[in-house]
Parts: C-alpha cells; sequence; structure tokens
C-alpha cells in the first residue's frame, strides 16, 4: 500500500507531458531518495514559480513581470512580431539570437476536436496589436503540422486589413515538426529563410 501524499504526488506528475504513471513513480522514488537534496529545493522551486511567475499580458511569453523582460526591452524592434504556439517556442527562438523584435504567444492552435477556436487564442488581440503598428512584419513561426499551417493561414486572413507584412519561417522545417524539439542551427536557418504568406 502506497502512502496517499506519495500517491498524489505520482498522479500529479503523470499529467506532465512525457510522463505517464510509470516515469512518475520513478521520479517520485528519486526524489523521496534524495529528500534534502533533490525533495526540498524541487518543493522550493516549484512554490516560488507558483508564487512569482506570470503570464505578460501584451505577448503571453512567462515572467516576473508584467510586461516581460522582453516587451519593456527599448533594443527590441517593436515593428516585428514573431508569432508562436507556446512560450516553449518563444524560448527555442531566443536560444537562436537572431530574432531580435517583439513575440505573441497564441498558446495553441485552431482545433475543432478540441474546441479550439480564435477566442481561445486571443487572436483579436494579436490584431489589435498588429493594427497599432501598421508597417510591422508579423513572422508566422508555427509548427510545420496540419494545426499549425491552418492556424497560419487563419491569422494570414485574419491580418490582411492591418497593413503588416505577414510571413512565416522558411520551410527549412520538417513536416510535422514542432519547433521546440528542433535544433538552434535549423531554427535559425527556417528564420532567415523566411516567406511572405499568401
Amino acid at each position: 500500500m502506497i502512502a496517499e501524499p506519495i500517491e498524489e504526488l505520482v498522479r500529479l506528475l503523470a499529467r506532465l507531458p512525457g510522463l505517464g504513471p510509470r516515469s512518475a513513480r520513478r521520479a517520485v522514488l528519486a526524489l523521496l531518495k534524495r529528500p534534502d537534496t533533490l525533495l526540498a529545493p524541487l518543493a522550493a522551486a516549484l512554490e516560488r514559480c507558483a508564487r512569482e511567475v506570470r503570464r505578460c499580458s501584451l505577448c503571453g511569453n512567462l515572467d516576473l513581470c508584467d510586461p516581460c523582460s522582453i516587451c519593456r526591452d527599448p533594443n527590441r524592434d517593436a515593428g516585428q512580431i514573431l508569432v508562436v504556439e507556446g512560450v516553449e517556442d518563444l524560448w527555442a527562438m531566443e536560444r537562436t539570437g537572431s530574432f531580435k523584435g517583439r513575440y505573441h504567444v497564441l498558446g495553441g492552435t485552431l482545433s475543432a476536436i478540441d474546441a479550439v477556436g480564435p477566442e481561445e487564442l486571443g487572436v483579436d488581440r494579436l490584431v489589435r496589436r498588429v493594427a497599432a503598428h501598421p508597417n510591422s512584419e508579423v513572422i508566422l513561426a508555427l509548427s510545420a503540422t496540419v494545426a499549425g499551417q491552418t492556424t497560419a493561414h487563419y491569422l494570414a486572413r485574419r491580418l490582411k486589413g492591418t497593413g503588416a507584412k505577414v510571413t512565416r519561417l522558411g520551410y527549412g522545417l520538417p513536416v510535422g515538426g514542432e519547433l521546440n524539439y528542433l535544433d538552434e542551427g535549423t531554427l535559425k536557418a527556417a528564420f532567415e529563410a523566411r516567406q511572405p504568406l499568401s
């Protein structure tokens, strides 16, 4: 019989991406074997993140401040907005060091099956943001999946009347690939080979 707090921790960890019940049990056992060096610091880090990390009201990034440090950086080009599916994609692009503009995190892609529409992705917020800078470039950096491409085409149609130039990452990305799994070199090459989206 497993103690209830341990079972609860296993259940919670098993809900994380990439972890199933077996992996979660192994992780919990590793944490419990080293409570002073692993479990206590992890608990403190989780509590600090829950208390201090917030979502940027402008772009959707995660940071300790709102607006986030990227949105507040005066050296970033406000005339370029890179649209990504999730924060992990923003972090992947930042690792390349090739983009010096601002971001917009959708929080996913359009999906009728999962009941994710334009409202859930905050598309109106993006359109308003772009309309405020009519000569800007919007770079759609969405995954080369069916859902990513469907979302890209929808966004291109919605952004047509804003006066912004809409481009997408070049096809250096593998079909079916997701940005957060790609290496920095592939992402950088795809960014530099971006093309207008018609």
